[in-house]
């Protein structure tokens, strides 16, 4: 039989529980790092390490691609000295460096993983992010990582 009692001593053990998860914490260290940016880069920010990766400061470069396929602007991307950004990095992009950007299609790096011949984009006009035709031409940015150790 469940008694007063025992309803007083679950809740005394559940709000204990509870003070004990909201004193933990979670710690980012990140070592000074001195960034160097080449003429006409720009310095979007930093993209936090998931499932183990490493986080890192993303760089936007100077030059841009317009009315480019999928394909040629991932050669394009590293002829640049860069690549396509990631999904995770063009809303980075849309959020500190959106008047770096026409307010158009550009293609991101990652192709759509239920339809090979389509590859993510995000609209830099209102930050929308859609899978689209691979071949389709649409504008292209490049942009170069630096990983914090």
């Amino acid at each position: 039989m469940i008694t007063l009692q025992t309803i007083k001593a679950k809740q005394d053990e559940i709000l204990s529980l509870i003070s004990s998860f909201e004193k933990q914490t979670t710690e980012y260290v990140f070592p000074h790092t001195e960034i160097s940016l080449k003429a006409g880069e720009r310095y979007a920010g930093l993209i936090l390490g998931k499932d183990g990766e490493s986080s890192y400061h993303l760089i936007l470069l100077d030059s841009h691609q317009s009315e480019i396929n999928w394909t040629d602007a991932l050669t394009w991307a590293k002829e640049q000295g860069g690549e396509l950004p990631n999904r995770r990095e063009q809303a980075l992009l849309y959020a500190n460096l959106k008047e770096e950007f026409e307010e158009a299609w550009y293609w991101s790096s990652e192709q759509h993983a239920s339809y090979s011949s389509y590859a993510w984009c995000q609209d830099f006009d209102n930050g929308l992010q859609y899978g689209n035709g691979t071949n389709h031409e649409l504008r292209a940015r490049a942009v170069r990582r630096l990983i914090i150790q």
